[in-house]
């Protein structure tokens, strides 16, 4: 295997050398329309210490906190005056570069590019503010091709990307079966093929690939096409919760901005008292939002499991991202990463207080 290196590979420059059109993208870094709902609030009430906070996300339903706390106006709620320029991606490496050149301010984003991105600087750019979501990743597989683990060995499985916590939970699984994967091309005992979500179900269906590790609604996009759960990555955990989404935030504007990224802070906890509140709800403005951002809606035989298989929550599940970070070493897509000061949750835990809610931990890994 090569020598360990950040997760960060050329594969991603391109995708990082490619940002500005990806900006200009439907769907995928694309400035999303301002809803009626964000625009009445944001005319009537006052400004913050900024004018507009960039906020990025995937349009995946494990960012569904992200998804509806920017639908339903419970985020620009708390921002008051302060706009919500909103921006989307398809995989965390791209949305780490965003926040490194100050095109993003805060993201909702996996733990392993959160990882990356802070050990690339120093510990000097982002920080962890807060939890999301757990859970919502499956390993789903042609059945005709698969019918057991066993069968998963020199077969072709997809994940979203070089890197990201899909990719690094497939390698570190792979390697717990005994098998042997060259984690920078992908090629061993598995055939790891790093494919864009947007065409992994049209991949499937053509038979380019074998099956998929993959947050939802993919992994239940291709059970509609056929496809089996071979694996709940959550069952892989204690108490099956780990993280899969973090919201981040540049330490120059947490810095600068504290008063905003505690409004979106409210926003995120009342966004997922919300959603935890009304279900059917909060899976209908989540879908609502996705067909927004890709001009079709989710098929009730998609969305309706893919959202049974999300957790939200405020709890970063700490203790899991060092267990994630972990997992890259072993890898040797990361080297080993000191991960002290990679949380700041000090502003969550003031929400939480004020919410009457429990405050959360940040494993030994906070700021000093």
């Amino acid at each position: 295997m090569s020598a360990a290196r950040p997760l960060t590979t050329l594969r991603t420059f391109a995708v990082i050398a490619a940002l500005p059109l990806l900006l200009t993208a439907c769907g995928y870094g694309a400035e999303s329309t301002d809803s009626d709902k964000q625009t009445e609030v944001a005319a009537d009430g006052k400004k913050l210490s900024v004018d507009e906070v960039k906020i990025g996300y995937f349009p995946n339903l494990t960012h569904a906190t992200a998804l509806v706390g920017i639908q339903e106006g419970l985020i620009q709620k708390e921002l008051g005056g302060t706009k919500i320029s909103p921006s989307t991606f398809n995989a965390g490496p791209s949305e780490i570069e965003a926040l490194n050149s100050g095109s993003l301010d805060i993201g909702w984003i996996g733990p392993s590019p959160a990882i990356n991105g802070y050990t690339k600087a120093a510990g000097k750019n982002l920080r962890i503010i807060s939890g999301s979501a757990s859970g919502g990743v499956k390993l789903v597989v042609n059945p005709d091709k698969i019918k057991s683990v066993k069968d998963v060995k020199g077969k072709k499985i997809a994940t979203p990307q070089l890197g990201n916590t899909q990719d690094v939970a497939l390698l570190n699984w792979i390697a717990e079966q005994g098998w042997k994967v060259d984690a920078e091309s992908g090629k061993g005992d598995v055939s790891v093929v790093r494919t864009d979500n947007k065409i992994t179900p049209d991949a499937y269906k053509s038979g380019s690939i074998d099956g998929a590790w993959v947050p939802e609604p993919t992994a239940s996009k291709l059970v509609a096409e056929g496809g089996k759960v071979l694996l709940d990555e959550g069952d892989l955990w204690p108490d099956k919760k780990f993280v899969i989404t973090n919201i981040v935030v540049r330490q120059a504007f947490l810095k600068e901005h504290p008063d905003v990224v505690e409004a979106v802070l409210r926003g995120s906890v009342k966004t997922n008292e919300w959603i935890n509140a009304n279900p059917d709800k909060a899976k209908a403005s989540a879908n609502k939002a996705l067909e927004e951002l890709s001009g079709k809606a989710l098929p009730a035989e998609v969305i309706d499991p893919a959202w049974k298989s999300v957790t939200f929550l405020d709890d970063p599940l700490a203790s899991t991202l060092n267990t994630e970070a972990e997992h890259a070493v072993k890898a040797g897509l990361l080297e080993e990463p000191d991960l002290k000061g990679i949380y700041d949750l000090a502003p969550l835990n003031k929400v939480l207080k004020a919410e009457g809610k429990d405050e959360v931990d940040d494993a030994g890994l906070g700021v000093k």
